[in-house]
């Protein structure tokens, strides 16, 4: 029996199946933060011209995304980091990172920033490993006491 291959690349969010992906995103988000708390981005903002929005497949089906948004023009903000519950580690999170980060390097963008809730400790450890670290609000974010704000250069 072979062990089904992962693949990560560039898709439109607008297809069915990732529009479900973002909708099971939505759901666990909003399980866990206020609506004021939750700073999602639909997929319209997902499509905006530099926006990337990145896939994780094995065997066709969507197990995870992430993407970014041109916030300044060497400066990109992370939303959509989501990875299926049944698909939860095995790295999976890491490769999305790893891969949204080469692309960003690719288009000399030489900053990723984010915002993620405070009752999300796996996914602020995974930041945390890759290097990203505290900063301010930037770009229309307020101070949030459920929100944490992160940088990392590239």
């Amino acid at each position: 029996m072979h062990k089904p291959e992962i693949s990560i690349g560039p898709e439109d969010p607008r297809q069915p199946e990732v529009r479900q992906l973002i909708a099971l995103s939505d759901a666990y988000l909003e399980a866990l933060y206020p609506p004021d708390s939750n700073h999602l981005v639909d997929v319209i903002a997902l499509t905006a011209p530099g926006a990337v929005f990145l896939v994780a497949r094995r065997d066709s089906e969507a197990l995870g995304s992430i993407a970014f948004r041109i916030i300044a023009p060497d400066h990109a903000e992370m939303k959509r980091m989501f990875v299926r519950a049944e698909a939860r580690g095995y790295g999976l999170g890491r490769r999305l990172l790893d891969a949204l980060e080469d692309v960003a390097r690719s288009r000399q963008i030489a900053r990723i920033s984010l915002e993620t809730g405070i009752r999300q400790p796996e996914a602020i450890a995974l930041y945390r490993s890759a290097g990203y670290r505290n900063c301010p609000p930037f770009g229309g974010y307020a101070s949030d006491p459920l929100s944490l704000f992160m940088t990392k250069r590239l």
